[in-house]
């Protein structure tokens, strides 16, 4: 690749940073842009976005490269947060970081840097661009690939971008293990090069997640209740649970059915559904319950890398691989239903398949994209 103006994307991390000087060691033009993209208790200790400045900073100076520090929060509270409310508030389960890197990171960052004279943007995603002459019909297209680390792949976060998307991103320690990115970083002096990662969303930090969501959500408690249907506590707001959610639902010293009298032990309690006509969160006990279990499910507002559905054999349908959350990989039959809709019937039974995620698909290394899941047959 010949020398270019790459706008990158430094966040504070170890990543971008490293991401940053590799282009600079390729000859590129290498400036920088800090996003900020949450305003509400950003002066508080949970998510404060002025360390995480000084940090890219330190590193633009280091490089001894320009950065700017533009503030999207604006674009982020009416295009991803006012959307995770939405979903929370329908009993759904949503993933902002999906939304956040298709609206935001590159569409809203990307607008910024191409008025910069950006030629390309690059940012720290364990990701790959590549380029097959022969897709399309020999027309090409851009293909989005896993990180080479598979610990660490984000692929599955950046299933919406398309094809001018692609065409304009470079990521530049997707061949790379984190092992070794954290190793350029300390052989280069990096300031940040032991900088913890950042885990979670982070407009809600370290904070008490349920907490937070009371801010923003209404308050309606009602009857948990069991496989039985029978009443074992109440819940908080079924906005405040998710699927397969262990922790804080507050249930215990209740025995498994079947446990020899005078027993003390019992399996774990786990959120399986939720009852929103009835306004009912309903509980199993143990991590195998069939009720956790799900051999098929239906996504919708689906977006593909190419522009269309994979295609399909004469059976009606594809195997493929499938992920319904992050680190949750299957083999899956894909069968269309329409260009924004399909439905997944899996080999093996899935665990605690949440609606509000993203169900998204690959042919090998190949991210083909995905859908928001709308439900799943147990």
């Amino acid at each position: 690749m010949q020398p270019q103006r790459v706008v990158v994307g430094l966040s504070g991390g170890v990543d971008s940073a490293v991401s940053a000087w590799l282009l600079q060691r390729q000859g590129h033009e290498v400036v920088g842009i800090f996003m900020k993209n949450w305003e509400d208790d950003d002066d508080d200790a949970h998510c404060s976005s002025r360390q995480d400045f000084l940090d890219a900073a330190s590193v633009a100076d280091v490089l001894g490269i320009e950065i700017e520090h533009v503030n999207f929060a604006a674009d982020y509270r009416d295009r991803v947060f006012a959307e995770f409310l939405r979903e929370y508030q329908a009993g759904r389960t949503p993933n902002p970081d999906v939304l956040c890197n298709a609206e935001i990171k590159f569409k809203a960052f990307l607008d910024h840097a191409m008025r910069l004279g950006a030629d390309r943007i690059a940012t720290g995603h364990y990701a790959r661009v590549r380029w097959n002459p022969a897709a399309a019909g020999g027309a090409g297209r851009h293909e989005l690939l896993k990180g080479l680390d598979p610990l660490k792949d984000q692929s599955y976060f950046l299933h919406r971008l398309n094809q001018a998307q692609l065409a304009r991103t470079l990521f530049p320690v997707g061949e790379l293990p984190k092992t070794e990115v954290r190793r350029l970083a300390e052989e280069i002096r990096l300031p940040n090069a032991r900088k913890k990662d950042s885990t979670g969303i982070c407009f809600i930090g370290e904070r008490p997640f349920r907490a937070f969501l009371n801010r923003y959500l209404a308050n309606a408690p009602g009857p948990m209740v069991d496989d039985h249907d029978r009443v074992v506590g109440e819940h908080v707001g079924l906005s405040f649970y998710t699927l397969g959610q262990r922790k804080g639902i507050g249930l215990g010293g209740l025995k498994a059915p079947g446990s020899a009298r005078g027993s003390t032990e019992h399996a774990p309690w786990f959120v399986a559904r939720k009852d929103l006509e009835r306004n009912r969160l309903v509980v199993v006990q143990g991590h195998d319950h069939p009720w956790l279990q799900s051999r098929a499910l239906v996504a919708d507002d689906a977006s593909w890398v190419a522009g269309a559905p994979p295609t399909t054999g004469p059976d009606a349908a594809a195997a493929l691989g499938a992920k319904t959350r992050y680190r949750q990989a299957a083999a899956a039959r894909f069968v269309p239903g329409g260009p924004q809709a399909f439905r997944l019937a899996f080999d093996a039974p899935q665990w605690a398949v949440t609606p509000g995620q993203s169900a998204v698909l690959y042919d090998g290394e190949v991210c083909l994209g995905g859908g928001v899941i709308a439900g799943a047959e147990a």
